[in-house]
């Protein structure tokens, strides 16, 4: 009965420690780079660098774009813009981010816009070079377009 005992119990330690170890184990970057540069021309809004943030959630993921080199023409409320983020995939199809995510912005405020939602496949490497940022804005559509890749590269995502 002793021997029983033991080894349950050898079993129950071992099982709290595989699940307090899985628990523990650090996360892998589901995204890499979580930042990235672009120098973007969007016309009526003006042009230069750009930073986008993005992050992962299994094949979920969010795409942030912000500014102070383009800037707001007219005064936007907040949730106004609904905007369309298609980034270019060096593995297929290019990925659609969408959503009407917005700061509210005076005139000459740096654009932000998002985070933007979609989906995305592991081993997907995207850029918004050969992609466009897509705005309409009180029924005006201002699209910006990327002069080069970014920088330091593509989001690659696990």
């Amino acid at each position: 009965m002793r021997g029983k005992r033991i080894g349950s119990g050898a079993a129950l330690l071992a099982g709290t420690l595989a699940v307090t170890g899985l628990a523990l184990a650090p996360s892998a970057a589901a995204v890499t780079p979580t930042t990235a540069t672009v120098t973007a021309n969007c016309g009526l809004f003006g042009g230069g660098a750009a930073t986008l943030t993005a992050t992962q959630s299994g094949t979920s993921a969010t795409l942030k774009l912000s500014s102070t080199a383009i800037t707001a023409p007219i005064a936007i409320g907040a949730n106004s813009i609904t905007s369309t983020l298609t980034m270019a995939n060096s593995t297929g199809s290019a990925r659609v981010f969408t959503g009407t995510v917005n700061p509210a912005m005076a005139v000459g405020d740096p654009i932000v816009v998002g985070p933007l939602g979609g989906s995305v496949t592991a081993g997907d490497g995207l850029d918004l070079y050969r992609g466009s940022l897509k705005m309409v804005v009180f029924g005006i559509t201002v699209t910006c377009t990327a002069t080069g890749p970014q920088s330091p590269g593509p989001f690659v995502f696990d």
